[in-house]
């Protein structure tokens, strides 16, 4: 199954729920918007695309304090069905539809990947409360949405692994979304929408596609430039004193070097 037979799988379901999943959007969009949907695809192809992930010996290996997982984003290195699946999402129609729910313009896919691509979490893995970059890699548009489709087979909300968003703020109790096989969770991204992700509690891989949006104008008004944002959790004081002095070093970096002292080497080179 190719990228245009996959993004019109996708559209059919995303129609037939749209407005259950634009009210859920709508709902919590002052705080941070985002909604999900169940069954994305049909079981046996979820299967497969699970199925076609890499081992993590094969993946790019993030490990600090404010982080632990995989990621592969050259995705010529992998099973041709994995390249298909992330850009199925890229698909004119897809964009413009999620647009509309989540009430948005000028919204465009990232051709690049710029951090996004394929997510693998393995035990004792997880992510720190943070926020995203707030730009694409040259710093031309705003990053506005993440989209995350979960396929690992019968995960459960007690493996850990669970995206976690903070509406109100680090020092307010967070809202789990479960990891679900087969599930959709687009969310927006901008300067308030801290989120996280869990510790991973078995041994077996949180297998993740994951895309970002981006636009001419930020989400919010407020918004400015931010380099990746982390913060220790609520429980962890010393360590988001760390982080606060991390982010605080990072952002000067940015400051002086536009697209940073290196070029990034999350991006897919085709």
């Amino acid at each position: 199954m190719n990228r245009t037979e996959i993004s019109s799988l996708i559209y059919q379901n995303l129609v037939e729920n749209k407005a259950q999943i634009h009210q859920q959007f709508i709902s919590n969009k002052e705080q941070i918007g985002f909604f999900y949907l169940d069954d994305l695809l049909p079981k046996e192809f979820a299967l497969k695309i699970h199925a076609c992930f890499p081992k993590t010996s094969e993946t790019v290996q993030r490990k600090s304090l404010r982080e632990q997982k995989f990621t592969a984003f050259q995705m010529n290195k992998y099973d041709a069905l994995l390249e298909e699946v992330i850009y199925a999402f890229h698909d004119a129609k897809i964009v413009k539809l999620i647009s509309e729910i989540c009430d948005l313009k000028s919204v465009y896919p990232d051709d690049s990947l710029y951090a996004g691509g394929l997510s693998l979490m393995k035990k004792d893995n997880f992510l720190n409360p943070h926020l995203d970059n707030s730009h694409d890699k040259d710093r031309n548009r705003w990053r506005v949405l993440n989209l995350l489709y979960y396929v690992t087979p019968g995960w459960k909300l007690e493996n850990g692994g669970n995206l976690e968003v903070w509406p109100n703020g680090l020092k307010e109790p967070q809202i789990t979304i479960e990891s679900k096989f087969n599930r959709l969770v687009v969310m927006a991204t901008h300067q308030k929408s801290w989120h996280s992700v869990s510790k991973v509690e078995i041994e077996n891989i949180r297998c993740c596609v994951s895309n970002y949006y981006f636009s001419d104008v930020p989400l919010l008004a407020s918004d400015s430039f931010h380099v990746t944002t982390f913060r220790g959790r609520p429980n962890e004081k010393v360590k988001d004193a760390v982080l606060k002095i991390d982010n605080n070093l990072r952002t000067i970096v940015r400051k002086i070097f536009k697209k940073g002292i290196r070029e990034n080497p999350h991006k897919y080179k085709k």
